[in-house]
């Protein structure tokens, strides 16, 4: 109505019988009459249906006339970029400003490492070349008294050899006896339960005939200020940047020139001034600081580390650690615990120091370890025997004595080397409530290595004895 009576402009009149409260105000507002308005609630709904017609048949005749509009457009291509353009000036006029952000052109390559989560694994290496690998989060820390949990399922010939703790995007350098080098990156080695033995370690590293892995390193990066210090069988000793082995290679590489009668006996990652400790078979001990050996690329031979007599060789590399102590072990299963303070600093390349008395009851030298309190120890036999001790029932005695008796042997019987097995510091959380005490260990991840099994070996076929044999 209000739209009707501003279509009539001045020519419109308030009805008389009209009362003034009602109908067209002079500010442009109308007030319906109660007749009005009732006149409005009496309508039909068909009534009031068809009010709305008109407007939709006006909305619907513009739609089909746009659609008739776009539909030329589209069959146009000179109109339609004549559109578009002009629809860009009108933005650039409105939103146009200088650009804040930079466009760069690069090209950057994922590598499986991307895609691999960081945490941190127990990597295992058993003595007949299983390799597995299991979350740290598996473990918790023990309380001291605890029973401890086996992180691995071997056979009774086997044991674990190889223990760390690494990241995910670690790198493990593998070192062998004969002189190469391999990089082995922590996912790369199979996920396994504790009841799993592994994946055999020539199925994932190009390993040769009678090649054997002697050392495992892990190396997150490659600092300049750190070395890799090998030792050989004919001891000849070697120092070379960490930074050398940067540069990864499937097919491995050589560490050290090796003669074919010559073999590595162990490598370590030291800072440039540690000390460095050789043992001979021939119960000789040579402590000497690592600043007497330069530092060499990966093709030179080495120097002279020890001086050996006639048919002896170098059977260990040891770099000393706090509170730590020396295992020795002779050939016919003697052995005894050793002092470290009890080997000066001296010079390299010379014969050093008795460690162990050799004679015709101990026979040569055939392992030195470092072992805390709490560890235990593998003795192996040449047969294939196995006993495991514990190292605190081996007693300590002085450098120039023969040590006691660890392990009986057959006639024709001979001790080949020894092991050590850390103490349990990783234990599954199943295994805390069973813990009496009420003090807490918490390991670092250099300390959790060790994962205790169970022993049932006694001390009628360890033969450990505290006498003394001078």
């Amino acid at each position: 109505v209000q739209k009707m009576l501003e279509r009539a402009g001045p020519d419109a009149a308030r009805p008389d019988e009209l009362d003034a409260r009602y109908g067209l105000k002079e500010n442009g507002d109308y007030f319906l009459s109660p007749d009005q308005a009732q006149s409005i609630l009496e309508m039909r709904l068909n009534r009031l249906t068809g009010l709305e017609q008109q407007r939709l048949l006006s909305e619907y005749e513009e739609i089909v006339s746009t659609i008739s509009e776009l539909l030329i457009i589209l069959a146009q291509p000179e109109r339609l970029m004549e559109i578009i353009r002009e629809e860009l000036t009108e933005i650039r006029e409105e939103y146009g400003d200088e650009r804040r952000t930079e466009i760069i052109g690069t090209q950057e390559d994922l590598t499986t490492e991307d895609l691999i989560t960081e945490q941190d694994m127990v990597v295992t290496l058993s003595n007949s070349g299983y390799a597995k690998t299991q979350p740290i989060t598996d473990y918790q820390a023990q309380r001291r008294g605890g029973r401890g949990r086996s992180a691995s399922a071997v056979k009774d010939e086997d044991f674990i050899e190889h223990l760390m703790v690494a990241s995910t995007h670690d790198t493990i350098l593998c070192f062998t006896n004969k002189g190469k080098v391999y990089w082995l990156r922590v996912f790369e080695i199979p996920v396994a339960s504790r009841a799993a033995r592994g994946r055999p370690l020539v199925n994932i590293l190009p390993l040769g005939p009678d090649e054997r892995i002697t050392t495992m390193l892990p190396v997150r990066e490659y600092r300049d200020d750190q070395f890799i210090f090998m030792a050989t069988a004919n001891g000849t000793v070697k120092k070379t940047p960490l930074m050398e082995f940067a540069r990864r290679r499937s097919s491995g590489l050589i560490a050290i020139e090796l003669d074919e009668d010559n073999t590595l006996v162990g490598a370590s990652i030291t800072q440039g001034d540690s000390d460095v400790m050789l043992f001979t078979s021939g119960g000789k001990a040579i402590r000497f600081n690592e600043a007497n050996v330069r530092a060499m690329g990966r093709t030179a031979r080495g120097v002279r580390g020890v001086k050996l007599r006639q048919e002896q060789t170098l059977i260990a590399l040891i770099i000393p650690q706090p509170d730590a102590e020396l295992l020795i072990a002779s050939e016919n299963g003697y052995g005894k615990r050793s002092s470290l303070e009890d080997y000066s600093v001296i010079g390299r390349g010379g014969q050093g120091v008795i460690c162990m008395k050799v004679s015709e009851r101990n026979g040569p030298v055939v392992g030195v370890i470092q072992i805390y309190n709490g560890d235990e120890v593998i003795l192996i036999s040449d047969q294939g025997t196995l006993v495991r001790i514990r190292g605190e029932e081996v007693s300590t005695q002085g450098r120039n004595t023969q040590g006691v008796r660890l392990i009986n042997l057959a006639s024709d019987e001979s001790l080949v080397g020894l092991a050590r097995v850390e103490e349990a510091d990783l234990v599954d959380g199943a295994d805390e409530a069973d813990s009496d005490a009420t003090g807490t260990n918490t390991p670092s991840s250099a300390d959790a290595a060790g994962i205790e099994g169970q022993s049932s070996v006694d001390d009628s076929q360890t033969g450990i004895n505290d006498d003394a044999d001078s």
